[in-house]
């Protein structure tokens, strides 16, 4: 296999390096080999913050009860047990909306694949409560989204993202909008594409044939097929940099199933996620001692893959995240450089086309009216250059 030297993880916390060590042994037997010295001079309430971030504590509670309860501290695994049982009764509760949206949806000849929520713990894990989800994520075809609004209002929920837009850029720049029921406490995000634009991906079509039915509910609901998750999963988790260690277990446990490496290979080909499918797979076998075949070797060729996953540990040196703002200017600012670097020619060519179509904030810079848009092409350079030179005068 290429790429034989491992990762540079001298700036991880010992804490993480712990949870690391927990997470890749599978059996009682091989977490009682873990050398005790693993467990010196441990900061728990650090430890416990790293599982909470990371989104791990479904996973590694039932292998922290297997260890010697002389290691660890009585607080830490009475934690993790409550926030296991808390994660258990909401994935029972997700799974019964996720039945009832499924079914609301086929009565009215809306198509459906669930992305993520309790049938991915189910599929990957096979077993709801060793997974952590917060909300349901669903793709359905693009011109369903109004019908699905409406459907979704009608039994209580209130659309959470309102999104700005300007010569429809919407469809291609966004992939989700998201829908919150304040009774259920429940959040719905109905996803036209499966990632931000621009790039390329499957159609809808393309995956809905490709599709299988879970087998978590009595009634069909659908999910992509094992190739197509794997190019969502690595998509998604590289857009995020990877930073939280969920992402690279769902990776861990999906190349642990019947995968066929030729197709999943030709499909990352296709849409632009060669390296980015490499990059998953170095991290996991680096950081989780993921099992790799030969058939994966072309993947892990050259130096990218492991120059892309270093990159990667950032996030984990840092503890990051992305999902509350205002994220730290200089975190902002490499996380922008490495999305980047994650990107194939075809798709900076994309991205550098993108940022000459015009943005909402150039409609609030110079407001037109909707029959002028189209003058906001040629006038974007220097809209862009009259924000800079006034942020340069409030600074």
């Amino acid at each position: 296999m290429h790429n034989s030297c491992g990762l540079d993880l001298n700036c991880v916390t010992k804490e993480l390096k712990l949870q690391l060590e927990i997470m890749k042994r599978e059996t009682a037997a091989e977490l009682q080999e873990i050398d005790k010295a693993w467990f010196a001079n441990i900061d728990w309430d650090k430890f416990l913050e790293l599982t909470i971030h990371h989104r791990v504590y479904s996973f590694i509670y039932p292998k922290m009860k297997e260890l010697d309860g002389n290691l660890v501290p009585v607080h830490v695994i009475q934690t993790l047990h409550q926030y296991f049982k808390m994660n258990t009764f909401q994935m029972l509760h997700l799974s019964a909306e996720m039945e009832h949206m499924s079914k609301l949806f086929a009565q009215n000849e809306i198509r459906l694949l669930v992305l993520k929520g309790p049938v991915l713990a189910d599929d990957l894990y096979g077993d709801i409560s060793l997974r952590t989800s917060s909300d349901l994520d669903v793709l359905i075809p693009l011109h369903h989204l109004d019908r699905a609004e409406e459907l979704l209002l009608n039994l209580g929920y209130v659309k959470d993202d309102y999104i700005e837009s300007v010569l429809n850029d919407w469809k291609w720049r966004h992939h989700h909008v998201t829908y919150i029921h304040p009774q259920k406490n429940i959040k719905i995000e109905i996803h036209w594409r499966l990632n931000p634009g621009p790039g390329k991906e499957p159609h809808f079509e393309e995956l809905w044939n490709r599709k299988r039915i879970s087998s978590l509910t009595s009634a069909p609901v659908y999910i992509l097929g094992r190739e197509d998750l794997f190019l969502f999963l690595v998509s998604h988790g590289a857009r995020h940099g990877w930073s939280r260690l969920r992402w690279l277990v769902d990776i861990n446990q999906i190349v642990k199933q019947k995968l066929d490496w030729e197709k999943t290979i030709k499909l990352l080909k296709k849409n632009y996620y060669f390296h980015i499918g490499g990059q998953a797979l170095f991290l996991t076998s680096q950081l989780l001692k993921t099992p790799l075949i030969e058939e994966v070797e072309p993947l892990l060729s050259g130096n990218r893959p492991k120059m892309l996953a270093q990159e990667a540990v950032f996030y984990l040196e840092r503890m990051v995240n992305l999902h509350t703002d205002p994220v730290p200017e200089d975190i902002a600012m490499y996380h922008s450089r490495h999305l980047f670097s994650l990107m194939s020619y075809q798709q900076k060519f994309l991205y550098i086309m993108s940022c000459l179509y015009p943005y909402p904030i150039d409609a609030e810079t110079l407001p037109l009216p909707k029959q002028l848009h189209m003058l906001y092409f040629p006038l974007r350079p220097i809209l862009c250059i009259w924000r800079k030179i006034r942020k340069r005068e409030l600074t």
